[in-house]
């Protein structure tokens, strides 16, 4: 596990196949599952994962945490409630082509927010690895037909997709505000915590209104997988992967995510791979080479 966390791009790999079953499992769950208290259980389940690594070390870390407590708050309330919730609200009332297309501008929002509020800029080489790769995620949402992008309109899901995407991609950023001295799964610790502490009271209110979860084999093998892969090992290795590598090269892999929905689609649902979805697989990771690669000085 130790090495692992030495290879941020293997990290980042791993968090968007994790991340592209979870838009698959958290789209079979809508009928089970209301979108405030699936986030919520995923949230719990990873606590309970994390909490046995992250205890050990509150007494001697607290004073770091509680200095910083601003960032902590806001980072949880952004990737962990914000972005989950509204991901799952979206999901209810969204086209599976829209909420890819609008959730591969993540990087492109983070791209945007870096430059506008920190001025980070990208390198030439850097931004034509971003133009690239998105330009791969289009050809595949299009199904090689960049018409059918005209066509595409939006309704409430894919505004709450839109709105998700803005959290997630303030998210990406705010972990450079990560108070130092802090053993990651603290941190993570916090951040669910955070996070968890706006969720369960709009779980309670989805219930109240009616909104009941349904607990079959199925569902429950679906939260289980969420709370276990896309939310404790993922985070912990996109956190891991931001931290060495920054937000800009780290938020360009969400362009991956297309790729793995095209082959877990292929695996599970027995879709076979069309012409474009390898072009665009082709300049995916086209991208990211240049994005990740490093010039020679």
């Amino acid at each position: 596990m130790r090495r692992l966390l030495d290879h941020p791009y293997l990290l980042l790999t791993l968090t968007v196949l994790f991340w592209s079953g979870n838009m698959v499992a958290g789209r079979g769950l809508r009928e089970a599952v209301p979108p405030f208290s699936l986030a919520a259980i995923r949230w719990s389940i990873a606590l309970l994962l994390t909490l046995p690594f992250a205890l050990p070390h509150l007494r001697a870390q607290w004073k770091n945490l509680r200095a910083s407590w601003p960032a902590i708050l806001f980072l949880g309330l952004a990737g962990i409630c914000c972005y989950n919730a509204f991901a799952y609200l979206a999901l209810s009332g969204t086209t599976a082509t829209n909420a890819a297309l609008l959730n591969s501008f993540i990087p492109i929002c983070t791209v945007a927010i870096s430059w506008a509020f920190f001025g980070k800029r990208l390198t030439l080489l850097e931004a034509l690895g971003v133009l690239i790769s998105l330009c791969g995620v289009l050809m595949i949402i299009s199904r090689g037909e960049p018409a059918m992008l005209a066509s595409l309109s939006l309704n409430r899901g894919d505004l709450w997709m839109l709105t998700a995407v803005l959290f997630w991609a303030m998210y990406t950023v705010g972990l450079s505000w990560r108070p130092g001295g802090v053993e990651p799964m603290l941190m993570l610790a916090a951040f669910i915590v955070c996070g968890l502490m706006a969720l369960i009271p709009a779980a309670i209110v989805e219930h109240a209104n009616g909104l009941v979860i349904s607990l079959t084999p199925g569902s429950i093998a679906g939260i289980l997988y969420i709370g276990i892969f896309p939310s404790f090992l993922g985070y912990i290795f996109y956190n891991r992967g931001i931290a060495l590598v920054g937000a800009n090269k780290g938020a360009l892999f969400i362009h991956l995510m297309p790729v793995f929905g095209t082959l877990l689609a292929a695996v599970f649902l027995d879709e076979r791979p069309a012409w474009f979805h390898y072009v665009g697989i082709a300049l995916i990771f086209s991208g990211i080479f240049l994005n990740t690669r490093r010039v020679a000085s």
